[in-house]
């Protein structure tokens, strides 16, 4: 069985090619099955989260993630957030092939999953982004728009603490991408109707992008919010909005970003217009004009853990 750390991983590939290999992967899924497990206490002032998320493709693979969020962590910098691990299996007798880093996993899958549907949706030649919050995916997120839409020149971080956002625009950021401006902002309103993308990355229980603000042509990215009491847009944004979805059954019932506006009707199912695989297959033409507002929220699920350790697995199977 192979044994994949988190360097590994993340010398792999690169999101380029990740993207385009995630893409291919949509083509090729059918009957790909999720499930999900997922339990939460409220210990200490903190709502710890433990899953279990599992993806299964007939005659291909099946694999299982096992993950924990501890928020407490991000204050006590010892250990991160997120933390967990992730099991391959072969899919013809179900034999396990590899066991690979849960937490860089996420990282790329999440930030895979994002930059596909800015492929897909994103108005092209955009040149503002403005990553909200600074936490441990920003970084990916940042890397893997700005990989995908060279076009983009400045980046605006804002984080609660803006001491972090200085630190993500100091660091490796500057050496990876020198030809793009990274600045930490004070204020989120000031600084949305300047941006042609936004992605929002945080624990947020309650809406923190304001929907009326939204710059005509832009793309909204939302990632952080993966249960149902947790918020990052506005109804505004709802309304503004062209939605789509990575995945209809990891998003629609399950987090609150889509379950409150649906619940307080101020959109139906029928405006969330495709899903990733639609787009992917050109089902759906996606974007439709440049001002066009486009959101995508991004939930995640077990059948994209398993596309993307089957894409990392394959790469480091070949070294």
């Amino acid at each position: 069985m192979l044994m994949l750390d988190a360097k590994a991983i993340h010398n792999s590939l690169g999101f380029p090619a990740l993207v385009e290999e995630l893409e291919e992967m949509h083509l090729q899924a059918e009957c790909l099955a999720d499930e999900l497990l997922m339990e939460s206490i409220d210990q200490s002032q903190n709502v710890n989260h433990f899953f279990i998320r599992t993806g299964w493709q007939p005659e291909e693979a099946v694999g299982a993630k096992v993950i924990t969020i501890f928020p407490r962590n991000n204050q006590q910098k010892i250990w991160p957030s997120i933390q967990a691990v992730y099991i391959l299996f072969e899919g013809i007798n179900g034999t396990p092939i590899a066991c690979l880093d849960g937490t860089a996993l996420t990282y790329l899958k999440t930030a895979a999953d994002s930059a596909l549907g800015g492929k897909l949706l994103a108005r092209k030649n955009m040149k503002t982004m403005l990553m909200i919050g600074a936490g441990e995916m920003a970084i990916h997120l940042i890397s893997a728009h700005c990989q995908i839409q060279p076009s983009i020149k400045k980046v605006y971080i804002w984080n609660r603490t803006q001491e972090k956002a200085q630190a993500l625009c100091q660091g490796e950021l500057k050496h990876r991408f020198p030809e793009i401006r990274f600045e930490s902002v004070e204020s989120i309103e000031e600084n949305v109707f300047q941006a042609d993308l936004i992605c929002s990355a945080t624990a947020s229980t309650r809406p923190v992008i304001p929907g009326r603000l939204l710059k005509e042509g832009s793309h909204l990215d939302l990632i952080g919010a993966y249960t149902p009491e947790m918020r990052e847009a506005d109804d505004e944004c709802f309304r503004r909005s062209s939605i789509f979805v990575d995945s209809r059954t990891t998003t629609i019932h399950h987090v609150g970003e889509l379950m409150v506006p649906l619940a307080n009707q101020i959109i139906s199912e029928a405006d969330i217009r495709a899903e990733l695989t639609d787009l992917c297959r050109r089902e759906h033409p996606g974007r439709r004009a440049d001002n066009e507002i486009t959101l995508f929220k991004n939930g995640g699920g077990g059948h994209l853990d398993l596309m993307v350790a089957r894409i990392i697995h394959r790469h480091c199977s070949q070294k």
